[in-house]
């Protein structure tokens, strides 16, 4: 594979907590200037305090970027925007090494504010930290509807379904944004919501790998004032409903995520699983895809596909943009922020 024309590859990430006296800063940079109450960063504290102090985001992270160095060779570096390493600082060492043209892989899927546009700003905040020596840096592409991306969730939910009694109900979960920001998710030429409709997509996509033409899309994770509408429903009241409707087995896939972290082995694995425990429903949680070595090809395959102008590898319809081969870049006005904060991680 050649490389000729960028240095390196920078994995950008959100960040977590990796002891249990990091999480209350963590926790305060990712709400910094956002106005939210001590009282919802407690609550929030204690639940990584329930898991020791440490997100598993940092963990698997760096599992990838070392099954991407095994694929690539080109330098690989690794930063987040809200905890060590912390993105200035690499984009810092990248200068130092003489890195003057970088790839960025986002780990996310999807489009929207907190999902991609977010990551360009933490770029350019980085650049703009280090100044006339920032190497330059070109952020990836959605990969919602890649198929690796598909199969590897396929595989994770067939695997998790193998786990259950009865033919379970098929649930795709992603985090929840407020509504007023999915509205503005997207250029505006495409209609907005670009978020939630490629999350639908990827759902969708998945389901035919798996033959399943029934299926629910719910969202989870949702935070801030009751009275803000959020994408709904949440996957604990879905629960409930299903309950209702006489289901008896669920397997809910993090579609929306790319690896564990606080949001999925908290918000899944303990909320949803308890109040499947609660309702007498067989509950089964299928892997992120980070976890299979599709993920770190897929990866290697996007850093292809720019480098040697291969045409995106893409099953959906639904748009998705970023740096791409056939020059689907971001609009300037796209994904405008949203009014109010987000839950961290």
């Amino acid at each position: 594979m050649e490389h000729s024309s960028f240095d390196a590859l920078l994995v950008l990430s959100f960040g977590g907590p990796e002891a249990p006296d990091e999480v209350r800063p963590f926790l305060e940079n990712v709400v910094r200037g956002r106005g939210v109450p001590p009282q919802r960063l407690d609550a929030v504290e204690e639940h990584y305090q329930h898991f020791g102090g440490v997100s598993p985001i940092n963990a698997r992270n760096r599992e990838l970027i070392a099954a991407v160095g095994e694929r690539v060779d080109l330098p690989i570096y690794f930063g987040n925007r809200n905890w060590h390493p912390m993105v200035e600082a690499t984009v810092e060492e990248m200068a130092r090494d003489g890195v003057r043209r970088a790839l960025v892989f986002s780990t996310s899927a999807y489009g929207g504010y907190s999902a991609c546009r977010q990551y360009h700003e933490d770029i350019a905040r980085a650049r703009k930290a280090v100044g006339d020596g920032a190497p330059r840096l070109v952020k990836l592409r959605h990969f919602f509807d890649h198929p690796l991306f598909v199969r590897a969730n396929a595989d994770a939910v067939r695997a998790a379904m193998a786990g259950l009694p009865a033919q379970p109900r098929l649930v795709f979960t992603a985090h929840s944004v407020p509504e007023a920001a999915d509205a503005t998710g997207g250029p505006p030429a495409e209609g907005g919501h670009l978020y939630s409709r490629q999350v639908r997509e990827a759902a969708q996509l998945v389901a035919v790998e798996l033959g399943e033409s029934d299926f629910d899309v719910v969202w989870q994770s949702r935070s801030g004032p009751p009275q803000v509408p959020w994408l709904a429903p949440d996957i604990v009241d879905h629960l409930e409903d299903l309950h209702a409707r006489g289901v008896g087995a669920v397997v809910v896939s993090p579609i929306g995520f790319v690896s564990d972290h606080l949001e999925v082995i908290w918000d899944l694995d303990t909320e949803a699983a308890e109040k499947a425990a609660e309702l007498g429903m067989g509950f089964a949680r299928a892997a992120t895809a980070g976890a299979d070595p599709r993920f770190a090809d897929l990866v290697a395959e996007l850093i292809a596909e720019h480098m040697h102008g291969f045409a995106p590898l893409r099953l959906g319809e639904v748009p998705g943009f970023g740096c791409t081969a056939d020059g689907a870049f971001c609009a300037v006005d796209c994904c405008t922020p949203p009014r109010r904060p987000t839950r961290p991680e």
